[in-house]
């Protein structure tokens, strides 16, 4: 961790030492990140503190229904003054959801973050692009605070890690990774329970939805780009919720001759979820930002507000113009 880094940590935590009102919240369609990540920070304070409210912006995949300290994420009325915002995991102000609107009435917000496209839209921003997910650089924040990372604590940050860096094969993995959950695992998670609930716990409805979704699949450009689209027809088909289609992204990806990735799930008629993956040339979060989306240069993700075919057509366009 370098010195300015530290440096912004020392100041953030004097300013959660003189906060009674701290509310703690992440972007919208949440991610392993993103609730491992608010999940650790809130424990700790909460230890340091006595209390935090941790603000529920979008309702959490049942894969994440495991970890500890989850009834801390509750609904919350923004009508009252906020001493301190603590944003985690998120590029920018808006993808906050609800959030948003708690941070507008926050005297300080710290922006906490990995992504190399955040906006520094906090008045304390940590952000480290070089951190494979959110949840190393709260460990690292955690231990500054000077609260003991409990098993509790270390399962959701070994959580965020693991699902951000695709099981420590990403890119993004570095030697500090592997520090870092080395000292998770000395705490004593369980990590296989872990894993389990992560990796091996499959419904039978998140199994025909990729089925079906395979069969689906479109290569462009010589088997160099892969796409899928899923509608809310295929999701009704099969019985199936949007965050089932977690994994089908990585899954394109991982076909040989695949360079890019895509997936577009359909939230309505005219807003499209777009999920970009990528192996070692494309730097997917400038296709992702013609789009006003962000992410990293191997992952990242935007919405098209028109229908599907036509979000289709603009993605695909932006994605074979990256190599001519």
């Amino acid at each position: 961790m370098n010195n300015s880094l530290g440096n912004l940590m020392e100041e953030a935590i004097k300013l959660i030492k003189k906060s009674d009102n701290i509310y703690i919240a992440s972007h919208v369609q949440p991610d392993g990140d993103n609730i491992g990540s608010i999940l650790a920070l809130g424990m700790a304070i909460k230890r340091l503190k006595g209390k935090v409210n941790i603000i529920k912006v979008d309702d959490i995949p049942s894969d994440y229904h495991f970890l500890p300290g989850l009834e801390l994420i509750r609904e919350h009325d923004v009508g009252q003054y906020i001493d301190l915002f603590i944003a985690l995991d998120s590029s920018d102000i808006d993808r906050l959801g609800l959030g948003k609107e708690f941070a507008s009435k926050a005297d300080k917000i710290i922006n906490i973050d990995h992504h190399v496209t955040n906006d520094n839209f906090g008045h304390i921003n940590i952000i480290s692009t070089s951190s494979g997910a959110t949840g190393e650089i709260v460990y690292e924040f955690i231990k500054k605070m000077g609260v003991k990372i409990d098993k509790d604590i270390a399962t959701c940050l070994y959580t965020a890690i693991s699902t951000d860096t695709g099981s420590f094969i990403y890119s993004n993995t570095s030697y500090k990774t592997h520090l870092i959950v080395a000292e998770l695992l000395k705490i004593g998670i369980d990590n296989n329970h872990i894993n389990v609930n992560l990796y091996q716990s499959r419904s039978m409805e998140r199994t025909k939805l990729f089925i079906d979704s395979l069969n689906r699949l479109e290569f462009f450009l010589d088997g160099k780009m892969g796409i899928i689209t899923v509608t809310q027809e295929m999701l009704r088909d099969n019985n199936a919720k949007l965050e089932d289609t977690e994994g089908i992204v990585s899954f394109i990806r991982d076909i040989d001759s695949v360079e890019v990735a895509c997936l577009l799930k359909e939230i309505d008629k005219n807003e499209i979820k777009v999920s970009i993956r990528s192996k070692k040339e494309i730097d997917v979060s400038k296709i992702c930002n013609k789009f006003d989306g962000g992410g990293h240069m191997r992952a990242a993700g935007c919405t098209i507000y028109s229908e599907i075919d036509t979000a289709k057509e603009l993605i695909l366009e932006e994605i074979k113009m990256t190599f001519r």
